[in-house]
């Protein structure tokens, strides 16, 4: 069996579905359950098992010789958060709990970091751990993913396979229920539908042109695609950035959607808001150079192909992956 912790999410949900598509059917999904938004995400999946995050350790027990993966994508992924204790409990001490029956039962693991814990990119985006120490998340969200992160490279006993991704700017379908945390396309969407126009936020940095902001946005079957090549690689552990590679601008975003949606495009840009000002991004870009060399091959969508895609097959027709 494969075990997905937050599967009942955007990242998690979609990775079962690319399971069943493959032929494996005996999951074992983990999440909280009880979220009625989330519940078209995982209620046609094939699935062996449902288990709520808080009964998952103890229903594990005597079970590890069963389970052959464990993808752990679940934790409290909003930027906004900060009761640091919930933070603690989920991304950190429950991430510890899943290692270490990893360890314990010879598990491999695959689990979810972010690209959170760059900071600023004051000392860039490399995932050589050559900075990683330095390195200084905005916001308790990314301090928690740090935290781990460096745990993990800390321990003696790990489980024989194990690796880590920083998730960049992630979009696809499966996230309708993020709200204010789902990805820029899934806004841009519902302005454009409701007002035929866009805001953006105006550059605030004299080396940037409003809408020149740049961010590496990676399309959520890319990500189905590196999890799987993972999980049948089983070697090389580490922590691996997973982005798109390819630094792209809010208006080519913006332009895009625009495009798939066949408007002309209007944009218009706003004050970025005080209270994120000072912590807001100008650049990220993945270097998935470390991934590659381990012999991941395939190709990323580019931004306007993805997102054509994405708002085509998914957004005006409202369904799920």
């Amino acid at each position: 069996m494969i075990i997905i912790t937050g599967a009942a999410g955007f990242v998690g949900s979609c990775l079962a579905s690319r399971l069943n598509r493959d032929g494996y059917v005996d999951l074992v999904l983990v999440d909280d359950f009880s979220k009625e938004i989330k519940k078209r995400n995982w209620e046609n999946l094939q699935y062996s098992e449902l288990v709520d995050r808080n009964e998952f350790f103890e229903w594990a027990k005597g079970k590890g010789n069963q389970i052959q993966f464990v993808f752990h994508i679940g934790a409290r992924t909003d930027t906004t958060e900060f009761n640091v204790d919930i933070l603690n409990q989920l991304n950190f001490e429950y991430s510890k709990n899943i290692w270490n029956l990893c360890v314990a039962e010879g598990i491999p693991m695959v689990y979810a970091s972010s690209a959170a814990t760059y900071g600023m990119g004051e000392f860039g985006f490399s995932d050589d751990y050559q900075h990683i120490k330095d390195l200084k998340p905005l916001n308790p969200y990314g301090q928690s993913k740090l935290d781990f992160d460096l745990w993990a490279l800390a321990q003696e006993k790990t489980p024989f396979f194990w690796a880590g991704l920083k998730f960049f700017n992630v979009y696809g379908p499966n996230e309708y229920h993020k709200g204010r945390m789902a990805s820029v396309i899934l806004h841009a969407m519902g302005q454009i539908s409701a007002n035929k126009q866009l805001n953006l936020f105006k550059s605030h940095n004299p080396e940037y042109k409003d809408g020149e902001q740049k961010r590496d946005f990676v399309y959520v079957m890319d990500v189905l695609n590196v999890l799987l090549f993972l999980m049948n690689h089983r070697k090389d552990s580490g922590i691996y950035n997973l982005g798109s590679g390819t630094a792209n601008t809010f208006k080519l975003l913006a332009e895009s959607v625009f495009a798939a949606l066949n408007i002309e495009p209007v944009i218009n840009f706003i004050d970025t808001p005080l209270d994120i000002r000072d912590k807001y991004q100008y650049y990220t870009c993945a270097d998935m150079n470390k991934l590659k060399s381990i012999g991941y091959d395939i190709p990323f969508t580019s931004l306007e192909d993805g997102i054509k895609n994405y708002v085509q097959e998914y957004l005006l027709t409202n369904s799920i992956y």
